[in-house]
């Protein structure tokens, strides 16, 4: 009986401790200045549009803010264009993306 319960006291223990604890990166604050929008571009966008904005398979956006405001560029994140699909990342991160890419002039 001790064994039976010690074991299930461990499996809950275990359980908790998978569960606990909020994963700071993970929760939408609405705040995009904690976000690195560089690097979240360079993990999802670089290979496509280049680390370096040069672009690719997709095109450069080096200038991207002179062509686009940051709204427009949200949109684009969100739904696609041309060969992009949409959502590639979403949230507070598309946001700060956004905002990054609309200052290259």
């Amino acid at each position: 009986m001790k064994v039976k319960l010690l074991g299930l006291l461990l499996v809950v223990l275990v359980v908790l401790a998978a569960c606990g604890g909020g994963d700071e990166a993970s929760e939408a604050t609405g705040d995009t200045a904690t976000v690195n929008a560089e690097r979240v571009f360079q993990q999802n966008c670089g290979s496509c549009h280049g680390q370096d904005l040069s672009g690719g398979v997709g095109p450069g956006l080096a200038n991207i803010g002179s062509e686009y405001s940051q709204e427009e560029i949200e949109s684009i994140i969100e739904n696609g264009q041309g060969m992009m699909r949409g959502k590639i990342i979403v949230g507070d991160e598309a946001v700060a993306v956004a905002e990054w890419l609309a200052e290259k002039k």
